[in-house]
């Protein structure tokens, strides 16, 4: 997200950024691999994090990164697992998140079985690419690479797979950072994936040109806390990939959704009481909170999100 946001408007999003990004230096980017549980990984990069399952079955990846990462990211894959990459899961149609299906899926199989030498060569026939409707749409409309769309969509509430021997959900969060949100859920290892409906690093990014809304982002955050248990002194338990930074667990997730809808019912209050958008941000409505997830320079500032906000709640 932090790469090509910077380098167009919020709202237009245009994937004509592509080229910027390959002006991108990319080379020093290092990947990070932390395990977190029961073969499953969070690769770190530059753009969102990435969950790979791996198993007899072979590799689950949800998001890829950037395209210009692809190839890191494969070599990382290759450590962890000897057999294709079958399955990408897309959690939304930002270019940080889906950037390395172009490199990533071909490489893949969607044939059981394989080898090291199926992941380092064109597999012919590729991983399959699943997202809910609304990205691919998202990425045809502005001019991702066709080797980029989602092989597979769906357009209700909940996708079940099995794969490396557990069940998964592929949960649809409607009108949340985007429209086309997903979290996915390991079952048996305990695992959620969050894309961007939650991070651990700033305030939600509500992207209005994609159908988010503040309301659809506390929603998907309840989500999250109806399928984390904690483990002990409310600690450990389900861990959690969030979108962006650290890897967390349920209090990150209650402390993270606390603090939006808290902010969320503060500016509604003042937007009933009748106060403007620059009234509402002279009252500094997140000040307790900025020290932590408030920024005043880059692509997503405090006073963008205050504006969403403002926007996504109706005065009385």
């Amino acid at each position: 997200m932090k790469r090509y946001l910077k380098i167009i408007t919020l709202g237009t999003l245009a994937i004509a950024s592509q080229s910027a990004w390959a002006q991108q230096n990319f080379d020093s980017v290092e990947i990070e691999v932390l395990p977190v549980r029961d073969g499953i990984y969070m690769l770190v990069g530059e753009g969102g994090n990435i969950t790979v399952q791996t198993g007899p079955d072979g590799v689950l990846l949800v998001d890829t990164q950037y395209a210009e990462l692809g190839e890191k990211i494969l070599a990382k894959i290759t450590e962890l697992s000897p057999i294709p990459i079958r399955y990408i899961v897309n959690t939304h149609s930002h270019p940080d998140h889906v950037g390395g299906n172009a490199v990533l899926a071909p490489r893949g199989s969607t044939i059981t079985g394989g080898n090291v030498a199926r992941l380092q060569e064109d597999a012919g026939e590729g991983a399959q690419v699943i997202a809910f409707e609304s990205v691919l749409n998202n990425m045809v409309a502005e001019d991702y690479p066709v080797e980029s769309w989602p092989s597979e969509t769906f357009f209700v509430d909940r996708k079940d797979m099995y794969f490396n021997g557990e069940g998964i959900e592929v949960l649809h969060q409607p009108n949340a950072h985007t429209d086309g949100d997903v979290i996915v859920w390991f079952r048996k290892s305990d695992v959620v994936s969050t894309g961007d409906v939650f991070t651990t690093t700033m305030y939600p990014f509500i992207d209005q040109s994609k159908g988010g809304s503040i309301n659809g982002v506390i929603a998907a955050l309840n989500t999250i806390l109806d399928i984390t248990i904690p483990r002990a002194k409310q600690e450990g338990g389900t861990l959690v990939i969030p979108g962006h930074g650290r890897l967390a667990d349920e209090a990150d997730v209650v402390e993270y959704r606390d603090m939006v809808t808290i902010i969320r019912d503060r500016i509604k209050s003042l937007r009933d009481g009748g106060m403007s958008l620059e009234e509402v941000k002279a009252a500094a409505p997140t000040r307790d909170y900025d020290s932590r997830y408030g920024r005043t320079e880059g692509f997503w500032t405090t006073e963008m999100f205050i504006e969403a906000v403002y926007d996504g709640v109706q005065a009385n």
